[in-house]
């Protein structure tokens, strides 16, 4: 008899959710047509069987969005083995890295070959029964200890070559996903399209889990998950699937966002039953949330990260605060200490790969915010992003970026002004009609919207996008600003010594 991972465990209450499906209703629609909740169980049970016949105890998944993911993750934790999603934007240091540090000695993947190419010590041992993915495994004599309670690792969106290992309890995921299914079955969901890959956190848990345990039927084509998760999105292509699907929820992204809106304003019909587009990852401005509700499309912002297993405020419809990211769900704790950083409790993490929480029961999330009479928060930039400019002011990059952001003609913006008397930006124009000059307006439109000491003095206007493929986003959307700082350093510093053509 093999032995079972210290601290996984099995996930009861999310397949007796689904056994409570009508007979007959999928349970997710993909690809390959619709999977009715008991056949999705059947496989699920079969697969866990496979794996505990395998040895396997701690399991990478590298794969698409589909059934096969699906049934692969409820697998892994039916069979009490420890899961770790790997993202499909990880380069091949990172997806070592991952692979090493938690110990993993046996992945499920429909990209065997790019396993394989790692010569990280992974051989074919046969077809896993139901998912149709490849599993691998290597020897591993003496892995490392993860925190006790373990049943998932994530890994964090890879800003650097060691992204960090968050270890989560199914504990954790499942509070997540019932406080999200709360809203879900509050508004009658029983439709809900994964956009994002399920490898992401927020999309497994807040999307996938919280569908089920709302009782609504989870869409998964492949197409625009994998095209955002190999940073190859078309927004047309986007635009096309959200038309042909009709969801009634999606969790969205801020470029994602960005898109909808814009193609809304230029003539694309939002689906025509929508009732909850969560939006989260990173700040988002206010004004393209009012644009968004302009056009139709039922945008809600929320608040999470890894640590505490994916999503912990959220604005729904019956609380709702512009400029707030909603109000703490029902099992996370918030609070904002005397700098003004944000601390969660609850629902937390055990620890990180390799390093235990030792008993703490709340996070600093390194976002600094601050709570409302009315118990909404609001969150207004990260701390380690904050510069201080030569006047000795204190601001938030994500502050000025979300001004710019709004603007029809701006893509992406990311702002720079340490140690310096002004604020410079790189930006990029929304699309092909969007005009040098067009972009030059918006941004001195949005320079009246914020005070002297943060507008932007100089920007350039670049013909590249940040993208996760070239390694300047990262896989939530966030700027890697370190990276652009390096690919951009000598337009960066032209800016600051440029003394004409300011916007004022």
């Amino acid at each position: 008899m093999r032995a079972i991972s210290p601290g996984a465990t099995d996930i009861a209450a999310l397949t007796a959710a689904l056994a409570r499906f009508q007979p007959g209703r999928a349970a997710l629609v993909d690809d390959h047509g619709a999977l009715a909740a008991g056949e999705l169980l059947v496989a699920v049970a079969a697969t866990a069987q496979g794996l505990a016949r395998s040895g396997t105890q701690r399991c990478a998944l590298l794969a698409d969005n589909g059934r096969a993911w699906a049934i692969a993750d409820l697998a892994l934790a039916e069979a009490a083995c420890i899961n770790v999603p790997l993202p499909h934007h990880f380069g091949g240091a990172q997806l070592r890295h991952a692979l090493d540090s938690a110990g993993v000695e046996s992945v499920l993947t429909d990209e065997p070959e790019r396993l394989l190419a790692l010569d990280a010590g992974f051989a074919p041992a046969g077809q896993a029964p139901h998912p149709g993915l490849v599993l691998l495994q290597r020897r591993q004599a003496d892995p490392p200890p993860l925190p006790p309670g373990t049943s998932k690792v994530t890994y964090t969106s890879g800003s650097t070559a060691g992204p960090k290992g968050v270890c989560l309890t199914a504990g954790t995921l499942e509070a997540v996903a019932r406080s999200v299914a709360a809203v879900a079955t509050g508004l009658g969901i029983d439709r809900h399209l994964a956009l994002l890959p399920l490898a992401t956190l927020l999309e497994n848990v807040a999307g996938l889990y919280a569908a089920w345990f709302a009782g609504a039927t989870c869409l998964l084509p492949s197409a625009v998950p994998g095209a955002i998760a190999r940073g190859t999105l078309d927004p047309p292509r986007l635009l096309t699937e959200l038309a042909r699907h009709q969801p009634q929820s999606l969790i969205l992204v801020p470029e994602l966002l960005r898109i909808l809106v814009a193609g809304a304003e230029a003539g694309w019909n939002p689906p025509t039953d929508g009732r909850f587009f969560a939006v989260g990852g990173a700040r988002v401005s206010a004004q393209l949330l009012e644009r968004a509700t302009a056009a139709g499309l039922p945008v809600f912002e929320g608040y999470g990260l890894s640590e505490c297993g994916s999503v912990v405020c959220l604005n729904t419809p019956q609380a709702r605060r512009t400029g707030s990211v909603g109000r703490p769900l029902q099992h996370a704790r918030i609070s904002v200490d005397a700098h003004g950083e944000i601390h969660v409790g609850g629902s937390i993490m055990t620890g990180y790969v390799g390093a235990a929480l030792m008993g703490a029961t709340t996070i600093a999330t390194g976002d600094l915010g601050e709570i409302d009479t009315d118990g909404f928060v609001y969150v207004r930039g990260r701390v380690k992003n904050i510069f201080i400019n030569s006047f000795g002011r204190n601001l938030s990059p994500e502050w000025i970026e979300s001004e710019l952001g709004q603007e029809a003609a701006i893509g992406q913006a990311v702002v720079f002004g340490e140690a310096r008397a002004q604020v410079v930006a790189l930006v990029t124009p929304a699309g092909p009609g969007a005009t040098a000059e067009a972009v030059a307006t918006s941004v001195a439109r949005a320079n009246e919207r914020l005070p002297p000491y943060a507008r932007v003095a100089r920007f350039r206007c670049l013909v590249e996008r940040f993208t996760v493929d070239n390694g300047l986003l990262t896989g939530n959307g966030r700027p890697r600003r370190e990276a652009i700082l390096r690919r951009y350093a000598a337009e960066i510093e032209n800016l600051h010594q440029e003394t004409g053509h300011e916007l004022s």
